[in-house]
């Protein structure tokens, strides 16, 4: 930016800077004022003193036409990417005079583009006016942008002013998430746990003893077994034990190894997948958690995507791996050691590196992630024959 150009910015912000036609009769009205000190013809300093007047009163009326605005923002609701972000603006005029002619400009987050920007006609007074954009993106992440500017240069055209107020936005966009229709590790993980609930339950209902949640009155079709003898006497009528119903734990965490080094690309399709696969284990009835190095275990729809659309790699990891069956998310093939062997992984990169006693996929990033997701590599065990 050229010194002229930052002068110019200054003063806008600050006071105010000449337009091009300010600085055309700024030009015209110092040369009659020049030929009047030459000549000491009358007229002339008459048109020069009228210039000088019309330019002090054009560069006074835009600075107050800036005063008495209160501009209020929205909560911007957050989307996917590739969706468009609706940002709303209320401009109001709590003054006793009509605003006209203004330039409203939203400085957004830079990553996000370039600064959006609208005319406004009049604001009647003690009204507002409404400003709603839309605006596209293309990554996820949490953005945050502080500043809306007013410009005007109204009424008489010959000076800009430009004021700027602190309204504080964020933006939340989350990750993709892909619509799969299988994933062989966590069907797996389904159908095995499913097999331990279905046995946990039939010992349950063939227990005679132990795990009773409450004793009810007897009803018909209540099998003998059920019967509490000894306080079926006391209260002279019987009473069936009501067993407490035990599920085996349907757990999963998937974990994304957000301390590590990445490749961008690689690491943009890890928090993809990690999305993906939260919420087809959501499908699938299993009860998943989301571990980055960061939050450490999440949970929640909305509290994951937004711990997903802010994560970034090497990061500070503030939370242990925890302890328990995982669907490990990475690109570096040495990390597999810190996991436990009925775990699970996926990894970025090139399978001749891998050597790991556990299920795993490796992912071609240069590949569809969708495709290479639902099918079963043959790396590490394999999964399925």
């Amino acid at each position: 930016m050229s010194i002229n150009k930052q002068i110019a910015d200054w003063l806008e912000s600050r006071w105010v800077t000449p337009a091009y036609s300010g600085w055309v009769l700024i030009g015209v009205t110092s040369c009659f004022f020049g030929a009047a000190v030459n000549t000491m013809a009358g007229w002339l300093y008459v048109f020069s003193g009228l210039g000088f007047a019309l330019l002090g009163i054009a560069a006074i009326l835009p600075v107050r036409s800036l005063r008495g605005i209160k501009i209020r923002r929205a909560a911007i609701q957050p989307v996917s990417a590739g969706e468009a972000l609706t940002v709303e603006i209320e401009i109001a005029n709590e003054t006793a005079h009509p605003k006209s002619l203004l330039q409203i400009q939203d400085s957004l987050a830079f990553v996000l583009g370039k600064p959006v920007q609208a005319p406004i006609e009049v604001i009647p007074p003690h009204q507002s006016y409404t400003w709603v954009y839309r605006h596209p993106t293309q990554q996820r992440g949490v953005y945050r942008w502080h500043t809306i500017q007013l410009r005007t240069a109204a009424p008489v055209g010959l000076f800009w002013c430009r004021r700027q107020q602190e309204i504080p936005a964020t933006a939340v966009i989350y990750p993709t998430v892909l619509p799969l229709t299988t994933y062989p590790i966590i069907d797996s993980v389904g159908q095995e746990n499913h097999a331990k609930s279905y046995n946990q339950q039939q010992r349950v209902r063939s227990a005679t003893e132990g795990l009773t949640r409450s004793l009810r009155p007897y009803r018909t079709g209540d099998p003998l077994r059920l019967i509490h003898w000894r306080t079926s006497a006391r209260y002279g009528e019987f009473r069936v034990r009501e067993l407490e119903l035990t599920i085996e734990g349907r757990e999963l965490v998937i974990c994304l190894d957000s301390a590590g080094i990445w490749e961008e690309d690689s690491f943009e399709q890890a928090v993809i997948a990690a999305a993906s696969l939260y919420f087809y284990a959501q499908k699938q009835q299993l009860n998943v958690q989301l571990w980055t190095a960061a939050t450490g275990l999440v949970q929640g729809n909305r509290t994951v995507l937004h711990a997903l659309a802010a994560t970034h790699f090497n990061e500070v990891q503030v939370a242990n791996l925890p302890q328990s069956r995982l669907v490990w998310l990475s690109q570096n093939p040495s990390s597999l050691k810190t996991i436990s062997p009925d775990s699970y992984w996926i990894l970025w990169g090139d399978d001749s590196t891998v050597n790991h006693n556990s299920f795993g996929i490796v992912i071609d990033k240069d590949q569809s992630l969708p495709s290479q997701l639902q099918q079963v590599v043959r790396v590490g065990r394999l999964l399925v024959e």
